[in-house]
């Protein structure tokens, strides 16, 4: 699609929609000339070449890519608006829509009924889950997975509650015999299942931690934030297929948070929570003397604890899964080729003769390490490939570092010689489908890295 005319085709649009209200003048203070705005422009886009080329193959570093070219337009179309999605007054239009997208969300996990709503991100989502289960159970403590994102313990810290880690097995996923034992205690009231660890792309055994749950009468929240879209690919045939066993008992647990900013490829921030049981929404009863008349319906503000949230996300959220269904032929083709590209660069890692595979991917996250005798060797080479990468005057490439334990490193190597507490391994996201054209290349540039 040409982004340019549809970019150009939504302000005339919307600046067609505001005529229809009848002429008016803007005021004079709000007025900036082009002589005033040009150079003020200049410098931005000058600053804003300092990033790093978050839209090329050739970054394969963090969790960062550009929206969808059909995102970006629905994104400006209703910013130009600037609807509040808090109370259907605010957002008459982008209320309903939200409301639509997130009920896709709930069916792509299997939850029906449902109660849930868009979030600025997944930390946010992720507190009004264990906000809830702090509700439902008050007195008990949560329990998240060692490798579990760090806002969990910080979300419990924020609400006042325990938060258990658990440890993990030697593929980084939780533990089920220490949850076994954790919980025989009576002191947790809420799991937390990972199915997408950030450091890693680790899928905790959700089917086996919920069996786990309920035999302890405890409740099981998913934070699916960075692989909660890969359920798309549970159980489709060929190389991109995973297990469908986590991803399908996902629809018996108790809650789940997206994040439609990473794999949904939309813009910063757009997280969801979504929570199986609608009667959870009591504990976001609220008043407001000046919201929610226009409407006898639930509006979304009286089911979230964020109050103003951007409209245009919700727009650009729907007119993307128009075009991109939540189906495996759909977005799901998008995830395809990342996963497909991680095991690529995993088979290639495999024959290297100067970096090793440190463990076979699970989503679309690679781990690997410099062929070095000793984890101080590693850790001091994994640094030099890193700032050698992103500096190099021709063919940059771009990857991030992931700091393992000794322990987790000898769980899976177990011949390396342990000279330090841990080692700085090397990590690639290949969030962006391009990077299934381009792991040849990207495979090749850290070779030569390594070999330097």
């Amino acid at each position: 699609m040409e982004l340019e005319r549809w970019l150009n085709s939504a302000v005339s649009a919307i600046e067609e929609w505001q005529r229809s209200f009848g002429d008016y003048r803007q005021h004079d203070s709000l007025e900036v000339t082009d002589e005033e705005f040009g150079p003020a422009f200049e410098e931005l886009i000058s600053r804003l070449a300092g990033n790093y080329p978050f839209f090329h193959p050739s970054y394969a570093g963090q969790m960062l890519k550009p929206p969808h070219a059909v995102a970006v337009v629905g994104y400006l179309a209703a910013m130009l608006i600037n609807p509040n999605n808090h109370a259907l007054d605010g957002g008459p239009v982008t209320g309903p829509m939200e409301k639509e997208v997130v009920a896709q969300l709930a069916a792509m996990f299997g939850f029906e009924p449902h109660l849930g709503h868009l979030t600025t991100s997944g930390t946010i989502a992720n507190l009004e889950a264990l906000y809830v289960a702090r509700e439902l159970h008050k007195g008990r403590g949560i329990a998240y997975s060692a490798e579990a994102h760090y806002t969990h313990s910080r979300m419990c810290g924020v609400l006042g509650i325990s938060g258990t880690a658990v440890g993990v097995d030697s593929r980084g996923r939780m533990d089920v015999a220490q949850l076994e034992s954790l919980l025989a205690h009576g002191e947790i009231g809420t799991v937390v299942a990972t199915a997408g660890t950030t450091g890693l792309g680790a899928i905790d055994p959700v089917h086996e931690i919920l069996a786990v749950a309920r035999r302890h009468g405890v409740r099981v929240h998913v934070d699916a934030a960075y692989g909660g879209f890969f359920t798309l690919l549970a159980g489709q045939d060929g190389p991109a297929g995973l297990d469908p066993a986590p991803w399908l008992a996902i629809r018996d647990c108790d809650s789940v948070v997206v994040d439609p900013h990473k794999h949904g490829l939309q813009p910063y921030g757009c997280g969801a929570v979504i929570f199986a049981d609608p009667a959870v929404g009591r504990f976001y009863v609220h008043d407001s003397p000046y919201t929610y008349f226009t409407s006898s319906e639930l509006h979304l503000g009286e089911i979230s604890l964020e109050c103003s949230r951007a409209g245009a996300s919700a727009a650009a959220l729907w007119l993307t899964l128009r075009l991109l269904p939540l189906t495996p032929d759909g977005l799901g083709q998008v995830l395809g080729a990342g996963r497909r590209a991680a095991l690529d660069w995993a088979a290639r890692l495999e024959l290297s003769e100067v970096l090793r595979l440190y463990q076979q991917p699970e989503l679309d996250i690679v781990s690997y390490y410099p062929a070095q005798p000793s984890l101080a060797a590693i850790d001091a080479a994994s640094e030099a490939i890193l700032k050698r990468g992103m500096t190099a005057p021709s063919e940059p490439v771009f990857v991030s570092t992931l700091r393992v334990s000794a322990d987790a490193f000898v769980r899976r190597h177990p011949d390396m010689t342990i000279d330090a507490d841990g080692a700085r391994i090397l990590r690639s996201v290949l969030m962006k489908p391009e990077s299934e054209t381009y792991v040849s290349m990207l495979h090749s540039r850290l070779e030569e890295l390594a070999r330097a």
